[in-house]
């Protein structure tokens, strides 16, 4: 798998779990301190967190890193 694919799919598992617990961009970004363009460019899979990112995203969506990165 490429970089491009990994983010790709990393960007459409974190919009996925977002839309599931009912956030927006929005309220994700503000909860972590980034800005909703930011997330846009994340879900869209242009974007390259840092595992401290990762970490605080999937906090504030209460799953695993694991769920954040499960490509099957």
């Amino acid at each position: 798998m490429g970089i491009e694919s990994f983010q790709k799919k990393l960007g459409k598992n974190i919009a996925a779990v977002r839309k599931k617990v009912g956030l927006s961009q929005s309220e994700l970004a503000l909860r972590i301190d980034k800005d909703r363009q930011w997330m846009n460019y994340l879900e869209k899979g242009k974007g390259n967190p840092t595992i401290k990112t990762l970490y605080l995203i999937a906090s504030e969506l209460e799953v695993s890193l694991k769920t954040l990165l499960d490509f099957d």
